[in-house]
């Protein structure tokens, strides 16, 4: 069991572009571009992954076997919940409304 407490997921600012390079070093990569989300264990960066390609980088020296596959399934969520309709739109979909007697030719 992996505890919730033992980590964060949180996203990448312009300050963590030093922890990223430096984990893409660790793992033997090209740094990640664009935006990413970092997990963190024990208040370090330990593994990443880009918001653009899903490529993911980590510390060799962490455990990170649990942290990457929540970082797998943040970043399938945040794409869901941008692909996802407005619920204006959702319930338009749903809901047909009858003509009116103006708009139905005489």
């Amino acid at each position: 069991m992996y505890p919730a407490n033992a980590y964060v997921i949180r996203q990448a600012t312009t300050d963590d572009a030093r922890a990223l390079e430096r984990l893409a070093g660790l793992d033997g990569q090209k740094p990640l571009s664009g935006t990413a989300l970092i997990g963190e264990m024990d208040g370090s960066p330990a593994a990443a992954i880009s918001l653009t390609d899903g490529r993911i980088v980590a510390d060799p020296f962490k455990r990170t076997a649990h942290l990457v596959p929540l970082l797998i399934m943040r970043r399938r969520a945040l794409q869901a919940l941008v692909r996802r309709p407005l619920l204006r739109d959702r319930i338009r979909a749903g809901v047909s409304l009858p003509k009116r007697a103006a708009d139905s030719p005489a």
